[in-house]
């Protein structure tokens, strides 16, 4: 156990906001999930309104909850204008109002007299802390608390711009209970999610607003990714892709794992370049994971095996990590494109115009082709289309001619109008001559494609229906069960309904 306790309270609320008020709230919401909170005095937006807090809290201060007060200075990456001795006293009012620690920032400690706050009434517990907001510096590998200055535990926070350097900063952590290790930033956010299993004293997330980057919030902390539940044990899988920030698959697959009570876990990652994810699979334990944009052709030579469909179409949107560290190959796209149009649709015999040639538009021809529909690809690279046509004996055709012709249905298989640039359509009404469209994105799960679809009265079909079916597919293939597919589905519908109801 370390110097901030066990299990959840060592999960950690953010709470921020530039009034009294509104932090009084975030701390009451916060309370709700955690019993550790940090309490962001540095993003009150003036003295009167640490002053109105800092009263409310002295008279209202919960007996079971430990407090972290900060007030961060612009030096440090925080918001506080003023100087060190401006944060001490702020820092000591803090410990009147009942704050049992405090995060000092290594540029103030430097500041003080024999750089300690030996003297000065602040909180009895010190976090010392050092942020660096632009990179991972060189880590010594084991980090010691300070002989002189006060310090009960220390607090490194790097920029992650490689998955390598959100290793190296969870690496500070491992074997000891007194240091607390956050990778910041979007790709740094897997790491962050596992800190906690790696030994890190606390993990931090924000009640509402973000206060740095790559964060995760509260809730989903501890209901979605249940980081506080995590150990050597449990299983980790992920997606791989960039953009990730988008992507609903850790909603998707985490659901699962809630409502199936199955120790495992699903992250995002922001890959940039594949090799440096794939480096990184053995430091974090990771079993399986999904590929995405732009990933899922040039995975393929990565792999040390395939299932032979996957091999024909060239493309995996699936990867199973053995034992041994070999990877396996798959491709659910195939799946999820069959489930969600064999609904809608006959194919045997039907006449199916796929736009792209990617590794989306490789599963759907394949899988449209395989069902008897005849195919037809259109693509920006014309080459690509034409290689793809022989592959399942299909026909490419030239963008001037899907006017003039008819089709059964017509799938875009390209990611023009997906978040955020949903007021694309990567076809213009006059090309919609068929009696079904559908888009395979799914976030926005209405694309501008399926509105000007709609407004011609042509039968639509979400991307969520194919998202649903490939990524159950995914979860029963590594888990090894039935998914529980009723709420894996209420919770990414749910999701997607909310954010259009946000659009209108």
């Amino acid at each position: 156990m370390g110097v901030f306790g066990g299990g959840a309270a060592r999960v950690c609320g953010v709470a921020a906001a530039p009034t009294a008020g509104e932090l009084r709230k975030r701390v009451r919401e916060a309370l709700r999930l955690a019993t550790t909170l940090e309490l962001r005095l540095d993003w009150l937006r003036n003295n009167r309104e640490r002053e109105l807090f800092l009263a409310w809290l002295k008279s209202r201060r919960p007996r079971k909850a430990v407090f972290i007060a900060t007030c961060r200075r612009r030096i440090g990456g925080g918001e506080f204008t003023g100087d060190a001795g401006a944060e001490l006293f702020w820092l000591m009012k803090a410990h009147e109002a009942g704050c049992e620690w405090c995060d000092l920032e290594v540029e103030t400690q430097r500041e003080l007299p024999g750089e300690s706050v030996e003297g000065y009434a602040v909180p009895p517990k010190v976090l010392l802390s050092h942020h660096d907001f632009r990179r991972t510096p060189r880590f010594l590998k084991k980090i010691k608390l300070p002989k002189r200055g006060r310090v009960d535990a220390i607090k490194v926070a790097a920029m992650s711009h490689t998955i390598a350097d959100s290793v190296r900063v969870l690496q500070v952590a491992r074997g000891s209970r007194q240091v607390v290790a956050v990778p910041m930033g979007e790709i740094g956010l897997p790491a962050r999610l596992l800190a906690l299993r790696e030994g890190s004293a606390l993990a931090y997330a924000p009640v509402a607003a973000a206060t740095a980057p790559g964060q995760v919030n509260l809730r989903d902390f501890l209901k979605l990714y249940r980081v506080h539940q995590i150990t050597e044990k449990t299983r980790v899988y992920g997606v791989i892709g960039n953009p990730i920030g988008h992507s609903l698959s850790p909603l998707l697959h985490n659901t699962g794992y809630v409502a199936a009570k199955k120790d495992a876990v699903y992250l995002p990652f922001l890959v940039e370049r594949l090799d440096d994810f794939l480096k990184a699979l053995g430091e974090f334990g990771v079993q399986g994971f999904s590929v995405t944009l732009p990933h899922k052709e040039t995975i393929f030579r990565r792999l040390d095996e395939c299932e032979k469909l996957a091999e024909e179409i060239g493309a995996v949107n699936t990867v199973t990590v053995r034992q041994d560290g070999t990877l396996y190959g798959s491709n659910t796209d195939y799946v999820g494109v069959l489930r969600a149009l064999e609904k809608k649709l006959k194919l045997r015999g039907s006449r199916v115009l796929i736009f792209g040639a990617g590794g989306a538009a490789r599963a759907a021809a394949f899988a449209v082709a395989k069902a008897g529909a005849q195919v037809f690809l259109c693509a920006r690279r014309e080459k690509s289309a034409r290689a793809l046509a022989r592959k399942v004996g299909g026909e490419a055709m030239p963008r001037a001619a899907v006017r003039k012709e008819k089709f059964d249905a017509i799938l875009n298989a390209t990611p023009m109008g997906m978040h955020p640039q949903t007021s694309i359509s990567p076809l213009a009404a006059n090309e919609l001559n068929c009696s079904l469209v559908m888009d395979l994105i799914y976030r926005p799960m209405q694309t501008k494609l399926l509105e000007i679809a709609s407004k011609k009265g042509i039968r639509t079909v979400s991307g969520a229906e194919m998202f649903l079916a490939q990524g159950i597919a995914q979860w029963e293939l590594w888990i090894g069960i039935r998914a529980p597919e009723a709420a894996m589905r209420r919770a990414v519908l749910g999701a997607l309904r909310a954010e259009e109801k946000m659009r209108q």
